[in-house]
């Protein structure tokens, strides 16, 4: 009794097949067995394609020698990688004299081909005080996981995205007084100044 050898690229899906051949002299003229396959490879690499039978009724195990053989399951590393980005987040604050931050990851869990994929080991982090724009860098080694927790980071190519962090100006309008009065030989003055907009940061 000898169980499938297969082999297939790596797409993410566990690699099955429950096809079991029989050879020799084979089962007698009503006679046999029924077959439970549970060989499954799904990360690069290879296993047994394991399985057990059960005689079935009227098969006596006396009038046998039974070899069970096991088949090889393959998994193979891809010739086309697939491909993600991981971004980092960008935010826009408002210049008020303080350190403003940014950090962390758009997504770092992504699905390809129904499939999905945990991205560890990645990090993005932006700071700036005065008006401008300031860079969100992504650092850090990629590590890819599935489902089960499995390392199938060389199935992968993973591209990183810097985010920004945007501090705007603020808008200050200064308005001198607007001011009257019936002549009296004396100069008018008035000097008040009124702040509007958004204003003078705190301090």
């Amino acid at each position: 009794l000898t169980s499938a050898t297969d082999s297939k690229e790596y797409d993410g899906e566990a690699l099955t097949n429950d096809e079991v051949t029989v050879s020799g002299d084979g089962w007698a003229e009503g006679e046999g067995a029924t077959y439970s396959v549970t060989g499954s490879q799904t990360v690069v690499g290879s296993s047994n394609n394991t399985f057990t039978y059960t005689l079935n009724a009227g098969t006596s195990a006396e009038n046998y020698t039974i070899t069970p053989v096991e088949g090889t399951l393959t998994v193979t590393a891809r010739d086309a990688k697939y491909e993600i980005t991981v971004q980092a987040n960008s935010d826009t604050e408002k210049y008020d004299g303080t350190e403003k931050s940014v950090s962390g990851l758009v997504d770092d869990t992504f699905i390809v081909e129904g499939n999905t994929y945990t991205v560890e080991g990645l990090s993005a982090s932006g700071t700036g005080t005065n008006a401008g724009t300031y860079a969100v860098n992504v650092t850090g080694t990629p590590v890819v996981k599935d489902e089960d927790g499995n390392n199938v980071s060389s199935e992968f190519t993973v591209k990183t995205q810097n985010g920004t962090l945007t501090i705007n100006k603020r808008s200050v309008t200064l308005t001198s007084a607007t001011d009257s009065k019936e002549y009296d030989g004396e100069a008018l003055t008035n000097d008040e100044v009124t702040v509007s907009g958004d204003g003078w940061a705190e301090g």
